[in-house]
């Protein structure tokens, strides 16, 4: 019989493909990916035929195109000016792999994973700063007498065909055939490098809308491999979220021969790279100040006198609270406030409710952008990963992950009164997670958990706690293998250095056991399974999906990784900012020819 399960968001990212270098030598450097000089000759930035200036590329088409040839030129040229329009952005990149090994049940299941979060910087060359320092987790599944070592440069090389090379003269583009994505027509083309026309070429298909032809899909890899290194496959996604530019937002790569018969030691992974914001902060700063409007006023109430002590404590927190949330959403690691926000402070007040619970404050709720699963609360705003939103089953088990946070509120255990002066924000996006860092004692640990354990059986979530158990027993089975997935950076991980999970172990203990083959018990989604995110301005929202029947025990994929298929559509809204003086005219509205 068959089960099904809504799953309320789409894995919407892609994740770029990555060049693995093998040696024999663990200790040698790795080979570069050819990312900054992908041939021989110097660089050459312009494409035959295109001027290099945003001017010039964004001129509207006034005629439709009459042949392959002239659609081919309006791609080449649309391309060229996505990386012009690019120059001035200094996206967010974010990698997460898992090793995987052949399972009886699940076909595959992850035997180690890895985790990369940078910015990337694509005025001259493609380039990353990271925000992690890389250590020995960067190291892949082992093999004697080899070992691969994945380079995160290598997992952002992907969001182009070709930033310097992509024209007539090293490419060949075959006409394939018109397929839909979503609600976006495209034309679809083999691109295929012309022999001996240089190293760390585009090798697959793209997929073109056939309004501005502009790239929307890219799914292929790179060639030929350079010596002692090999590039991955890759399945690379664009959204329409600026006006006449589709950004890249989603990767997915996979290499090897996977199942349950796959041999132990052959490279095998899945990967999800996901980019966002591109819009510069100052932009929305400055879109922020011309919607704000001051009346004269004269506030003569009893209020407008000084703050007593308690409650100049009180504003003394909460301007500590808001220096953290606004630094940490101008890092791009926290997304702005919206009605994901809602949705979980509706789920804190049902607990708040039904305990008696009363603040003379507002307890809020955030969503963090990044994968890895984490939780943590500056003062009174609770803070959630998308990754963890993504990967919960329910509601009752997103209660249970809030009411921890909860708990910590409620007894007073605080963070951060440090962070009310404002010279220490002053710090780079890139050291965040160095300067900020919200993390409890064992013993406040213990006291939430049993605090949120009472609030959790007087709420309406009480009686259906059991899937919150089985969601942490399903994470305790995975812990070992997903160390990265589970390494809080600025709060408490939910598990210890041996593995072990070390959150709500009440519901962990007292939850049934888990049994595969039984097709309705869902134990945790894959990623990607709740939250989308808009890769411009950083906002999120839930999705809405239909019903996906469950028709094997590997369908079910608990905390598992899955390629993206985005469902497309043109963009719709108010004028974005340009970056790099660029304007952001749809270049080309007509179709082409038949």
């Amino acid at each position: 019989m068959k089960r099904s399960i809504c799953f309320f968001s789409a894995a919407l990212v892609l994740s770029v493909s990555a060049g693995a270098q093998q040696t024999s030598d663990p200790a040698a450097p790795p080979a570069q990916p050819a990312v900054a000089t992908p041939s021989s000759t110097p660089p050459d930035t312009t494409t035959p035929g295109v001027s290099s200036t945003p001017a010039a590329v964004e001129q509207p088409a006034t005629k439709p195109p009459a042949s392959i040839d002239q659609v081919v030129d309006r791609v080449i040229n649309r391309e060229q000016a996505l990386i012009n329009f690019l120059k001035g952005s200094t996206p967010l990149v974010e990698t997460y792999l898992q090793n995987l090994k052949g399972d009886s049940k699940y076909e595959t299941v992850p035997a180690q994973d890895h985790y990369f979060l940078g910015r990337l910087d694509v005025s001259s060359v493609v380039e990353r700063r990271d925000y992690l320092q890389m250590q020995e987790s960067l190291w892949g599944g082992l093999s004697r007498p080899f070992r691969f070592r994945y380079e995160p440069l290598g997992f952002s090389w992907m969001i182009f065909a070709d930033r310097t090379n992509f024209d007539r003269n090293h490419y060949d583009f075959q006409y394939l055939r018109r397929e839909f994505l979503g609600n976006v027509r495209c034309l679809v083309f083999q691109v295929t490098p012309k022999p001996h026309a240089g190293k760390a070429l585009f090798e697959g298909r793209i997929w073109v809308e056939d309004e501005n032809y502009n790239i929307v899909r890219l799914n292929g890899t790179y060639a030929p491999d350079p010596r002692g290194a090999f590039y991955f496959h890759m399945d690379s996604w664009r959204l329409n979220v600026a006006p006449g530019y589709w950004l890249p937002a989603y990767i997915f790569s996979e290499e090897g021969d996977l199942g349950p018969g796959m041999k132990k030691g052959n490279l095998s992974f899945r990967a999800q790279t996901r980019l966002w914001g591109y819009d510069l902060a100052k932009n929305r700063r400055e879109e922020e100040f011309t919607e704000v409007k001051v009346d004269a006023a004269k506030d003569e109430s009893a209020a407008a006198q000084d703050a007593s002590p308690l409650a100049a404590e009180r504003q003394w927190e909460k301007l500590a609270e808001d220096n953290v949330l606004d630094r940490l959403q101008a890092a791009g690691l926290l997304a702005p406030p919206g009605d994901v926000d809602k949705v979980l402070q509706t789920v804190v007040n049902n607990i708040l409710i039904t305990n008696n619970i009363e603040f003379p404050w507002t307890v809020r709720a955030r969503v963090m952008l990044t994968t890895p699963l984490e939780t943590f609360s500056v003062y009174n705003t609770i803070v959630i990963s998308r990754g963890l939103i993504d990967t919960l089953p329910d509601e009752a088990s997103l209660a249970a992950i809030l009411a921890h946070e909860l708990a910590h509120i409620v007894l007073g255990q605080n963070r951060g009164e440090k962070f009310a002066f404002s010279d220490r924000m002053l710090f780079s996006d890139e050291s965040v997670y160095q300067n900020f860092g919200f993390r409890h004692t064992q013993e406040e640990e213990a006291a939430a958990d049993a605090k949120a354990v009472e609030l959790l059986n007087k709420s309406p979530y009480g009686p259906k706690l059991a899937s919150a158990g089985l969601y942490l027993r399903q994470l305790q089975v995975r812990a070992p293998a997903l160390p990265a997935l589970l390494t809080a950076h600025i709060g408490n991980s939910f598990s210890n250095e041996k593995g072990q999970i070390v959150r709500l172990n009440a519901l962990l203990n007292s939850s049934p056991q888990i049994d595969d083959n039984k097709l309705d018990q869902i134990t945790a989604l894959p990623l990607g399974g709740r939250i989308r995110v808009n890769p411009w301005t950083d906002r999120v929202e839930m999705l809405k999906t239909g019903q996906v029947a469950i028709v094997y025990v590997h369908d079910k994929m608990p905390f598992g990784l899955a390629p993206f298929f985005p469902r497309l559509t043109r963009y719709e809204g108010t004028t974005a900012p340009a970056l790099n003086g660029a304007s952001a005219q749809n270049a080309g509205a007509s179709q082409p020819q038949n």
